[in-house]
């Protein structure tokens, strides 16, 4: 594999972290999620879906590089699979919320709860990124819950 593939693959070397790579990697998907919400909601859809279909082949590429399947030392799915966890929440730019989706996307990531671990058996790099993306739905739903109560409990106050 091309070294800038594997750069681009390792989140600029984030995922060679012998501790927490996963988490590491992910962290570099704050800042583009941040970046993304200030941006209209079309754009944030038309990018994050630009990118996740971009990272396919290169994830796919990565594991026949690594000869591992989901390696550890991938994390460009979680980069880029973060901005789904925030998507059109206006509400997540603000640090705690951002952080909260970031610490619930981890959660489902880490632990994958079906159908994250169901996702894992697609082929090729589809699956490495699919399951990044079904767990960040899953932290979207429950920050769009979380930030909804929080707006209600705020206007009855």
């Amino acid at each position: 594999m091309a070294e800038p593939l594997m750069v681009l693959a390792t989140g600029l070397g984030t995922g060679l972290s012998p501790w927490a790579s996963g988490t590491l990697g992910a962290l570099l998907g704050v800042p583009l999620a941040w970046w993304l919400l200030g941006r209209a909601r079309r754009v944030q859809v038309a990018v994050t879906l630009a990118l996740l279909l971009a990272a396919v082949p290169v994830c796919h590429l990565a594991e026949q590089a690594l000869v591992a399947k989901d390696d550890g030392r991938i994390v460009l799915d979680e980069i880029v699979a973060f901005p789904v966890a925030v998507l059109g929440l206006a509400a997540a730019r603000q640090p705690l919320a951002m952080a909260s989706a970031f610490v619930v996307y981890r959660v489902f990531d880490a632990t994958k709860p079906p159908p994250v671990s169901l996702a894992e058996a697609v082929p090729g790099g589809a699956g490495v990124v699919l399951d990044d993306v079904i767990a960040a739905a899953m932290a979207w739903l429950v920050m769009a819950a979380g930030l909804a109560l929080w707006r209600r409990r705020q206007a009855s106050s």
